[in-house]
């Protein structure tokens, strides 16, 4: 069922979010190639083991047919490793959060798919409390920076810059997901789930020893594994997540995006848990509705 690994999906990348936050320095220019390293390394062990493991045969050519979806996805994330050096206005900021939403929209206009009149309100109920969860976030991580920042950090930090890396993020992965649902469309797919998956794991893999080789010979930057424990756990359920997401996007591709892109409220309740950041009311009341939603797509799959 595609909701039970739209569901895995949004709770693993909720997962990979909490350790992102953990693994970024802000201080470290190279931080977020450095976590575009891990992730691609742990992808790439994924697909070696699919090769030799899962599937009968997989086409190198695959690969080049998959790369406009591949590349959507790999820039976007690495402009949002970039976006987690301005964490306040960056991947708090509700711009990053509706790429699900303008996907569902792809979808609906140019795919021509639907849903119904309950998915269609959860969905609405989920988009609006992830925009809604951001913008919470924000505020409040805002007033607790500026209590600790100085005048000329605050206006850096709320700058143009900063506010481009989400607003880039939105506008590209959200071009990745609607290719995504072009490709995986279950009537008529381009390539088959497995190969989809092999193929962007393996492109990131590529990237990552592109990024390894101008890290270590050009910026002279060195990658110590034992020292990247919260990058490589990022990228673990980020690897895990991409797993399930991929057929669930086969299945649903104008419920899935705004669904999964409510992985938000499992960063923000695992910060709770791990990190003890605290809570308000505002924001469990925001978390309490997208769950309900959530349930809603639940009940009515199929």
């Amino acid at each position: 069922m595609w909701f039970t690994s739209a569901l895995l999906c949004l709770l693993c990348w909720g997962t990979a979010d909490l350790f992102y936050k953990k693994g970024s320095a802000p201080n470290d220019r190279h931080s977020h190639l450095k976590i575009a390293i891990a992730v691609g390394l742990v992808m790439g062990v994924q697909a070696i083991y699919m090769l030799l493991f899962v599937v009968d045969s997989y086409d190198p050519m695959d690969l080049i047919i998959y790369l406009p979806v591949s590349s959507m996805y790999i820039l976007s994330m690495v402009i949002g490793y970039v976006g987690l050096r301005y964490l306040e206005v960056s991947l708090s900021s509700p711009l990053s959060n509706t790429s699900g939403a303008i996907a569902a929209v792809l979808a609906f206009f140019i795919m021509g798919q639907r849903m119904n009149s309950i998915q269609f309100i959860a969905v609405i109920m989920i988009t609006v409390g992830v925009v809604s969860l951001s913008f919470l976030e924000n505020r409040y991580a805002t007033e607790e920076s500026d209590l600790k920042q100085s005048p000329e950090e605050r206006h850096y930090r709320l700058g143009a810059l900063a506010l481009i890396f989400p607003l880039l993020y939105a506008l590209i992965d959200s071009l990745g997901t609607f290719l995504d649902g072009v490709y995986l469309n279950e009537n008529d797919p381009i390539l088959s789930e497995d190969s989809a998956l092999i193929s962007y794991e393996l492109t990131f893999l590529i990237v990552a020893i592109v990024i390894f080789i101008y890290l270590s010979l050009i910026k002279k930057q060195r990658f110590e594994i034992p020292k990247e424990k919260d990058k490589f756990l990022a990228a673990l359920f980020e690897t895990i997540g991409q797993f399930f997401y991929v057929p669930a996007m086969a299945s649903n591709a104008i419920i899935v995006p705004p669904m999964i892109a409510s992985y938000a409220i499992v960063s923000v309740l695992l910060g709770r848990i791990v990190l003890k950041e605290k809570l308000t009311r505002a924001q469990y009341s925001v978390i309490a509705v997208i769950m309900v939603a959530i349930a809603m797509l639940g009940f009515y799959d199929g």
